[in-house]
């Protein structure tokens, strides 16, 4: 290729655009940025230095400086301005070449796009990206999904920078149309299940042991180096320590409003429309609005106090490693939800989706990753077809084993009054899948009696309805 020509092309230089493109320049690739704040520029030019890398102001010379086919990756904020760029990009490009959005889109909108640039001659894929600004530039677990041809000419590309685990890189093609989005997405959805389990943790912790940051920094990475290894609890044992100039400890000056940029919301939104229940990823996104209520919340509070703390006569030490194992029978079925909508959508959608290799490549790189992977990985390699994670074996001996001491927990937590939304919602999802027998017979006794909405007998064809009679 001629020196003046980039193998890949990136517009929207922000942490995550520039860090990716830099991990690519640390490989070998050359590579060329385009972004219109200056300040972005400098900053690829600055961290660039000694690498084949070059940033672009004018996005004609940044097109013309690619070589064929061209290679456009978009790392720019999800909706319409994805929409915006491939207009301005359409028309400097020919038929063959290929454009890769790599933002958190919506997974309806990449169904659309790719519609669109196929009509029009042009490849497109979207493309999932986990890690954060550390795996952008070292490693992230990548879920492309799309145009196979596509994909399959940028895969040397995607497998040298990936995250490796064993020596495997953490991207797959993962499916047709707009598979990749969607999984990463649902990927999304299980972070926040999983971010607020950490929380109800912290809440049990601080409110109802009466430990302190170094003490809870202590339990999070004791439990780090266990079963329960994960990138989430390494950070959140971290951010314990992190301490303000005059001492104070960061964590408690943070204020207690959690913001998000919608696949939280889309996962649960998506889920309803599929019919797919996944509580724990629900209450993780209502918990995150209900948090903006600040002002209310300190209202409520004044009116309704609270003494009613159960935990000063146990025995501490028992009671954390029941936790450890409260925690761990929620984060199983946590990731058994994401992985359940996961095999609904692929039936869905079409995608086909091979979920023993979307659980390998989520090992290292990306934010929601566990040793537990390895477990899930293995479950549906050994099975394929399997239905839910609770059915397989091995899963099914460590819940046996542990589903006590969620009870447990669950019990202590809220006698004590103290909210812990991510292991209620799990602990009754678990006990109503396990259900052969609910009682939503009686909803649609209801809904009959009231609206003639009729309803389905055991061991009879069709449908009925009943004069319901009033007591006299």
């Amino acid at each position: 290729m001629n020196e003046d020509k980039y193998s890949l092309g990136m517009i929207g230089l922000g942490t995550m655009g520039r860090n990716l493109l830099l991990n690519m320049a640390d490989h070998g690739f050359a590579v060329a940025g385009y972004d219109k704040d200056p300040v972005k520029l400098t900053l690829l030019e600055n961290e660039g230095k000694g690498k084949p890398v070059k940033g672009f102001a004018a996005l004609n010379d940044f097109v013309n400086s690619l070589g064929k086919p061209k290679v456009i990756m978009l790392l720019v904020p999800a909706g319409k301005i994805v929409d915006t760029v491939i207009d301005e990009l359409e028309p400097l490009l020919s038929a063959g070449d290929i454009i890769i959005d790599g933002g958190n889109s919506h997974f309806t909108d990449t169904t659309a796009r790719v519609k669109k640039l196929s009509e029009k001659g042009l490849h497109f894929f979207g493309m999932g990206i986990s890690g954060g600004e550390e795996g952008a530039r070292t490693g992230p677990s990548m879920m492309p999904g799309g145009d196979m041809e596509a994909y399959l000419f940028v895969k040397p590309i995607l497998e040298t920078i990936a995250a490796k685990v064993t020596g495997e890189p953490c991207v797959t093609y993962i499916g047709p149309g707009s598979s990749g989005h969607f999984v990463k997405m649902a990927h999304n959805g299980i972070e926040y299940a999983l971010m607020q389990l950490i929380a109800d943790t912290y809440e049990i912790l601080r409110k109802g042991l009466q430990m302190n940051n170094e003490e809870i920094h202590e339990v999070f990475a004791k439990w780090n180096n266990g079963k329960l290894q994960s990138y989430l609890l390494e950070i959140t044992a971290d951010i314990f320590l992190n301490k303000n100039e005059n001492g104070s400890f960061l964590i408690d000056q943070i204020k207690d409003e959690a913001k998000a940029k919608g696949t939280g919301k889309w996962t649960t939104q998506i889920s309803t429309d599929l019919e797919l229940p996944i509580p724990t990823i629900d209450i993780a996104v209502a918990m995150r609005d209900l948090s903006k209520y600040k002002s209310l919340r300190t209202e409520v509070a004044d009116v309704y106090t609270s003494d009613n703390n159960n935990f000063k006569d146990l025995n501490k030490d028992e009671f954390l490693l029941k936790l450890e194992d409260a925690f761990y029978f929620s984060m199983i079925l946590i990731y058994a939800q994401g992985m359940h909508l996961l095999s609904k959508a692929s039936v869905a959608y079409d995608y086909n989706l091979k979920l023993d290799e979307i659980a390998k490549i989520w090992r290292g790189g990306c934010i929601i990753r566990a040793s537990f992977l390895e477990t899930i990985h293995r479950a549906f390699q050994t099975n394929p077809a399997l239905s839910h994670l609770l059915l397989d074996k091995d899963v099914q001996s460590i819940i046996n084993k542990i589903a006590p001491a969620s009870r447990e927990v669950v019990v202590k937590a809220l006698a004590g009054g103290i909210s812990i939304p991510a292991y209620t919602a799990t602990l009754s999802y678990f006990d109503a899948v396990r259900s052969e027998q609910m009682p939503l017979n009686l909803i649609q006794a209801q809904r009959d009696y009231f609206g003639a909405h009729t309803y389905e007998l055991t061991g009879k064809q069709g449908s009925f309805h009943n004069e319901w009679k009033k007591k006299e």
